[in-house]
């Protein structure tokens, strides 16, 4: 990950290093700001290459920003852009859709070489998480990608997936399920497997953007590849949202994620884990992020805040899945203890 923040610039040359050399150099944009603004201004953003796509997160005070035909014509870039706004909203203009605002939460996507102008709304500043694919990566090949200006996703019901995929991306980027004590290779599956699980997510984001613009139709074959990678990482979080509920069961998940019973399942049936050992992997790590947290707390009450039905129930899997008690994970302070491999039946 790259990482940059204006405090590193003295203060009378944060904005002018802003616009030229982060702005202008590294996304290809003009930014402007009235002079006797700039000697406040901050801005920050981390740089993630993952999945054959970059993802930003840019936050900044209040600025405008333009990617204009001179600034396409000096920096191409031929990729996707999905946006998922995160302060408190922002204008677009100069488009040949029109004008439009986007509220916190909401997503937007655009061809990366067409222009507009943005700003954000009221003097909160930009804060956005930006995932640019180039158009090379994506199987469904279409002249209309490259012709798309920006515009908000107008579908309610691609939101919550377009959440879903954005937070498990970020959340693989930095995946990694080694320990101090784990063995090279143990270490080096998981990051192939976090490399294979960020790609899938980056694609089913794409095709999602191409299925609101109309590009892909939802029922082509790469329509339903998208939706059911997005609808399988919604379920892992309204499974994780939902680990203390006694409910928590597959019927109350599909009920929630709007599909069948045997949809869910055959949501799970494509990747490693069943919904049963999905639900106690996330018990599992939540009570272990609590130990840590809380290390003064009875492994009962942290037993009982994560699902599981009994204290013995929680012993016996977590010896299973770790090769040690909980007490003697949290006596020895590991943040991961390493999986002890077993063979299980999927539920």
């Amino acid at each position: 990950m790259y990482r940059w923040c204006t405090d590193e610039v003295e203060p009378h040359d944060r904005f002018d290093y802003w616009r030229e050399v982060r702005s202008k150099g590294l996304f290809g944009v003009t930014a402007e700001l009235e002079r006797e603004r700039r000697a406040d201004f901050y801005g920050e953003f981390s740089l993630r290459q993952l999945g054959g796509a970059g993802l930003v997160e840019l936050k900044a005070s209040h600025y405008a920003v333009e990617r204009s035909a001179s600034d396409i014509a000096c920096a191409p870039s031929d990729s996707i852009c999905v946006y998922q706004q995160l302060g408190s909203g922002g204008w677009f203009g100069g488009m040949r859709g029109g004008d439009f605002s986007i509220a916190n939460g909401s997503f937007a996507t655009s061809h990366t070489d067409m222009p507009y102008r943005t700003v954000p709304l009221g003097d909160g500043g930009f804060h956005l998480r930006i995932l640019k694919i180039p158009v090379s990566s994506i199987p469904a090949q279409d002249k209309r990608m490259r012709e798309l200006s920006a515009q908000t996703f107008n579908d309610p019901g691609l939101a919550p997936l377009l959440e879903a995929c954005f937070a498990d991306l970020s959340e693989a980027a930095t995946a990694d399920d080694g320990s101090d004590g784990a063995q090279a290779s143990h270490v080096q599956a998981s990051h192939v497997q976090a490399s294979h699980v960020q790609a899938s997510l980056v694609q089913a984001l794409a095709h999602l953007a191409l299925i609101e613009r109309g590009i892909v139709r939802p029922g082509s074959r790469l329509g339903q590849a998208a939706l059911r990678t997005a609808r399988l990482s919604q379920a892992r979080r309204l499974i994780v949202r939902h680990l203390q509920d006694p409910n928590l069961a597959p019927a109350m998940v599909a009920d929630l994620l709007g599909v069948s019973l045997r949809h869910l399942h055959v949501l799970f049936e494509a990747v490693e884990k069943s919904f049963s050992q999905t639900v106690t992997d996330e018990r599992l790590k939540q009570s272990r992020r609590l130990m840590r947290e809380a290390p003064d707390r009875l492994i009962a009450d942290i037993a009982t805040a994560c699902g599981f039905e009994s204290l013995a129930t929680y012993y016996r899997v977590f010896n299973a899945a770790y090769g040690m008690a909980p007490g003697d994970f949290r006596a020895q302070g590991s943040e991961r203890p390493s999986p002890v491999t077993v063979t299980t039946r999927r539920a």
